[in-house]
């Protein structure tokens, strides 16, 4: 699975990774390999990746987008308040 992490005027991240937690609106999800589709708005909280070697990192956003298509990810986010 494949991440790209972008705000308006950087990319964050970008890279295979095993999973993806993010804070939606209506509650923190985790994808996974093999997700289904999805768009979905994000409230500003912290996300978590782990990549495929396993190395964690977790930032906080202030809100975004999520958009999962065919084991590739694209997180829109506003802005990262603090990486952890």
């Amino acid at each position: 699975m494949n991440i790209s992490v972008l705000t308006p005027d950087q990319t964050i991240f970008e890279g295979p990774i095993k999973s993806l937690k993010v804070p939606g609106v209506g509650g923190a999800f985790e994808i996974l390999r093999g997700h289904a589709a999805l768009v979905s708005a994000l409230k500003g909280g912290s996300v978590r990746i782990i990549e495929e070697d396993g190395t964690r990192k977790v930032f906080a956003i202030e809100k975004g987008f999520v958009e999962v298509l065919n084991d590739n990810i694209s997180l829109l986010v506003q802005g990262v308040t603090q990486e952890m």
